[in-house]
């Protein structure tokens, strides 16, 4: 008499194996479709620039992360614009599918390097950011349009190990810092800023552009009207000649952090 319920649990067995057997056909051919749906956002891969670091771009990854997107963040050296290029372009070549590369300030001439012949990066944003030509070195797109900088009015400059003849750090003064920078934060933010800021070596300024990837790569650019580091008119002039979609808005230098939603928008609508 014990046999038969074992029988039954024999048979009952086997065909549990069976339906389990003829289920990865179908969660197969679903998981791809969700994976493909994944892939079809971008990476986001944002550079900053001077007197600054990554969490400046605090708000704008929590937002874009919310979105779906994966959103990184890499440590900009700061040590000069061919080293600077070189680095992010080694750090974008571990990464696969499509990239949309944003940059800050200087950060804008770094991705303006590192995206020539990086065939994964689809779109180039720029945030109060330098956009350069060809064999254009920081310094002269400042003076584009006819503006005027108060940047180098209130810099320390600071030696380091390795420097060329010449060269040192500069270091935006605190006092100054949210005058010239972020005058649009509140002032126990942007003394945080100031004591936390990176310095750029001074080559940053002085070194010669490549061949820009705006030549080739969908541009978006948003101009701070009230930058004090960057002359609007500097920033209109260098998104006008790289042919950006091109939004303005009154802020400082530091958009990304007084503005993050406008900044954030640019970016998914650069991302589409």
């Amino acid at each position: 008499m014990s046999r038969l319920p074992s029988r039954r649990r024999a048979i009952t067995a086997l065909a549990l194996a069976g339906a389990l057997a003829c289920t990865p056909l179908t969660t197969a051919a679903a998981g791809p479709t969700h994976t493909t749906a994944a892939a079809a956002k971008p990476t986001i891969v944002l550079e900053h620039g001077a007197f600054a670091d990554a969490s400046g771009w605090n708000p704008v990854i929590q937002s874009l992360q919310k979105r779906g997107y994966t959103v990184l963040a890499p440590a900009n050296p700061l040590r000069g614009l061919a080293d600077d290029t070189a680095y992010l372009k080694s750090f974008l070549a571990t990464l696969t599918g499509p990239i949309v590369l944003v940059g800050h300030s200087y950060g804008g001439a770094v991705i303006t390097g590192a995206a020539t012949n990086t065939p994964d990066v689809k779109a180039l944003v720029y945030i109060a950011a330098y956009a350069p030509d060809q064999g254009e070195s920081v310094a002269e797109a400042t003076a584009l349009g006819g503006g005027t900088s108060e940047l180098l009015q209130h810099v320390i400059a600071r030696p380091f190990p390795g420097a060329a003849p010449g060269d040192a750090d500069a270091y935006l003064d605190p006092a100054s810092f949210r005058h010239v920078f972020a005058q649009d934060l509140p002032a126990s933010q942007t003394a945080q800023m100031a004591a936390a800021q990176r310095p750029a070596a001074f080559a940053t300024l002085t070194q010669a552009a490549p061949v820009p990837a705006w030549r080739t790569i969908p541009s978006w650019y948003l101009v701070a009207r009230n930058d004090r580091t960057i002359p609007p008119q500097a920033e209109r002039a260098m998104a006008a000649r790289a042919k950006a979609t091109t939004i303005e808005i009154n802020s400082s230098h530091a958009a990304m952090l007084s503005h993050p939603r406008a900044v954030t928008d640019l970016i998914i609508d650069a991302s589409h």
